[in-house]
């Protein structure tokens, strides 16, 4: 009896408001198909940037996501991120986060990416800090059991020469696996069924879970 394969490669950056936006299609994913999921940081915002130079772009761009999907941007998240004095946009520290948890568990991936999104555009936490990002983890690792002490994980991701290389390793598989993808950027799935892809995007992941599911389900 046959056994049809499933592969999921979800492009993204911890720093795109619209991969924010396909956050609870990605919360299904990892929920009905976390062993088949592979997180793929593309490292659109890994190179650092005065946040001032694109706040009110940044902004604007947030304000369309809402009315699009609903999610939140909050005046806190206005306020503390975009127009803090000395801001810097950077997705270098949850990058490394992400490749970091991978070690040890691949399915946390995805949810502490949502928890980092959250604590971001809600909360208004500036993730581009390894202090914050830390902090995160290591109350992600606690809710699973773990323990993780914060000052030493942020010192890792600023600092550990190996976790650096391996998320640039990282990175540049994606970006070569991306360009086999139809261009738009990120956020994008790609499915492999039994080795045959199919590519999910936009409005396919905006809109939720369920109907991602089914669609993934309707190819199995």
């Amino acid at each position: 009896m046959s056994t049809t394969t499933l592969e999921l490669q979800y492009f993204f950056d911890p720093l795109c408001g619209w991969c924010y936006a396909s956050a609870p299609a990605l919360a299904g994913l990892a929920k009905q198909h976390g062993a088949a999921l592979r997180m793929m940081p593309t490292g659109l915002f890994m190179q650092p940037r005065p946040t001032a130079l694109i706040a009110e772009y940044a902004w604007q761009n947030d304000q369309l996501i809402t009315t699009l999907t609903g999610q939140r941007f909050s005046e806190a998240y206005r306020l503390q991120v975009l127009e803090a004095a000395n801001g810097v946009f950077d997705s270098t520290p949850l990058t490394r986060a992400l490749t970091a948890l991978g070690e040890q568990n691949a399915v946390l991936q995805a949810q502490v990416l949502h928890v980092a999104q959250h604590t971001r555009y809600v909360d208004g936490v500036d993730t581009s800090q390894a202090e914050a990002v830390a902090q995160i983890v290591a109350d992600a690792a606690h809710s699973a059991g773990r323990d993780l002490n914060p000052d030493e994980f942020a010192a890792r991701l600023r600092e550990d020469e190996f976790l650096a290389e391996a998320t640039a390793r990282r990175v540049d598989l994606a970006q070569q696996a991306m360009r086999a993808l139809p261009p738009g950027g990120v956020p994008q799935l790609l499915a492999r069924v039994d080795g045959e892809p199919h590519v999910f995007a936009g409005q396919q992941l905006y809109g939720g879970p369920q109907r991602l599911l089914e669609r993934i389900q309707s190819l199995l």
